[in-house]
């Protein structure tokens, strides 16, 4: 696994192990993490810099240590940092999607100047898994979140990936949605392959614009055409 410099490693490796639980659902809450050598060895770094990254989460009420049973992922604050509380409505769902339009661009533009080539790799493998799914029909919820996700967090702005969470609500609602509008999907198709391609060539203003268009093209087919005036 890459890192970057641009964090310290135990910071990056917080960043993995949340990823696995909010963004990848491998642990669910009151899961049990692997113990500290097994989850050294899944991220390829000393136990030293592992404890450092649990620390972290810990702080941050993500997971709990409960002395000679292990490390497992908090209940409540869980909940609330994945914004499950949040209720599906129209209105939350078009501010959601203007709020998308506002930052995912950007995004998109720093990730392709910034992303290593393992993390272009995995936008490049997500946006496959997304573009199969479609094609046999089956749910894309947490592929479309994990593609949009891992371009927010390549962009190697922090702050940008406090907005993971809030991305994921927009996207599941707008899957949800989408199913009900068949142009929505075709878009969705083309407009992944786009800032794919983009990002293949290292273009961060084509990832830009693919990357606007391609939340242009969602409002739009949702009826929300008053957001984009």
């Amino acid at each position: 696994m890459e890192y970057k410099k641009s964090q310290s490693l135990s910071e990056q490796v917080a960043d993995e192990i949340l990823d696995m639980i909010v963004v990848k659902k491998q642990f669910k809450i009151g899961d049990k993490l692997p113990n500290e050598t097994e989850l050294s060895e899944l991220l390829n770094v000393s136990r030293t810099t592992l404890r450092e990254a649990i620390k972290m989460l810990v702080l941050q009420d993500i997971v709990e240590i409960k002395r000679g049973k292990g490390t497992f992922v908090k209940s409540d604050e869980v909940d609330n940092f994945t914004l499950g509380n949040l209720k599906p409505n129209t209105s939350d769902l078009a501010d959601l999607l203007e709020m998308r339009l506002i930052i995912e661009p950007m995004g998109a533009y720093y990730a392709t100047k910034r992303a290593s080539d393992n993390e272009i790799e995995k936008i490049i493998e997500y946006g496959e898994i997304i573009e199969q799914k479609i094609l046999n029909n089956e749910d894309r919820t947490d592929a479309e979140q994990q593609f949009h996700n891992a371009i927010a967090k390549a962009s190697g702005n922090s702050f940008m990936k406090e907005l993971v969470p809030i991305i994921s609500k927009a996207i599941n609602e707008s899957v949800i949605l989408s199913k009900q509008y068949e142009k929505a999907t075709e878009l969705t198709l083309k407009d992944h392959r786009m800032i794919i391609d983009f990002m293949k060539e290292r273009n961060a203003e084509g990832a830009k614009t693919a990357m606007s268009l391609h939340i242009i093209h969602t409002i739009d087919s949702f009826g929300f055409k008053d957001r984009l005036v």
